[in-house]
């Protein structure tokens, strides 16, 4: 089986798809097989694809159908389990668990679970996204969108993290907007106050390229 991550955000709009691609392309660079999987998203166009999971099939190495890479294509861009309902359709964590696997037993070397918005995202009245994370004894790698208010979100979601029983692997520091103000001192009191490894600390591009971002990116923590 690959070696597998849930890649989870501080918050939506953080840029974990984008993350998500810089560590595709840092691992692809290093020789590894690549995948990834949204399994949830909501937010579909006239052909029922989502933007994020499209970035994600351009960004790996394996060939995958769209349906393994987003299996749950929800058409409203509102939460999970309130665009579910509005389609009949019913978001179990067991069911999540089962497709990712699906991918994860397949060629890949290096495989990403991404998750929808932050930590705590309902997938039904008893569940959380969260919960396809545990069920599936995975790593977490958290992107933390550097903009204020980034410390307390870091802080409150690595305790979530952590209650859940579940290792933070690393972090990635991501600027999803213009630089904030004092960076680097925000950037040093995460460094000091979470238990895990930084794995990069990616500047905000006005013209993405996953290539370019990956640079900012050490995997050598997860896959040494």
């Amino acid at each position: 089986m690959s070696k597998t991550w849930f890649v989870a955000g501080t918050d939506t709009g953080v840029g974990k798809t984008a993350v998500s691609c810089a560590l595709m392309a840092a691992a692809a660079a290093s020789g590894l097989r690549t995948a990834a999987v949204k399994p949830v998203a909501a937010g579909c166009d006239n052909e029922g694809q989502n933007d994020d999971a499209l970035c994600l099939m351009a960004g790996m190495t394996e060939a995958l159908e769209y349906s393994q890479v987003n299996p749950i294509a929800l058409e409203a861009a509102i939460a999970p389990h309130i665009a579910a309902s509005l389609e009949g359709k019913a978001l179990q964590a067991s069911r999540l668990v089962g497709l990712c696997r699906g991918v994860m037993l397949g060629k890949a070397d290096f495989v990403l679970i991404e998750g929808a918005g932050g930590w705590r995202v309902p997938i039904n009245p008893r569940e959380t996204l969260a919960d396809v994370a545990i069920q599936l004894r995975v790593g977490v790698i958290l992107v933390v969108g550097m903009r204020l208010g980034c410390i307390n979100h870091e802080l409150l979601t690595v305790e979530a993290i952590r209650r859940d029983g579940l290792q933070l692997a690393g972090w990635v520091a991501n600027q999803p907007g213009p630089r904030m103000a004092r960076h680097e001192e925000n950037l040093e009191t995460l460094r000091q106050m979470l238990p895990a490894p930084l794995l990069g600390d990616v500047p905000f591009l006005q013209h993405w390229d996953a290539s370019e971002a990956a640079k900012h990116i050490n995997l050598q923590s997860l896959i040494e």
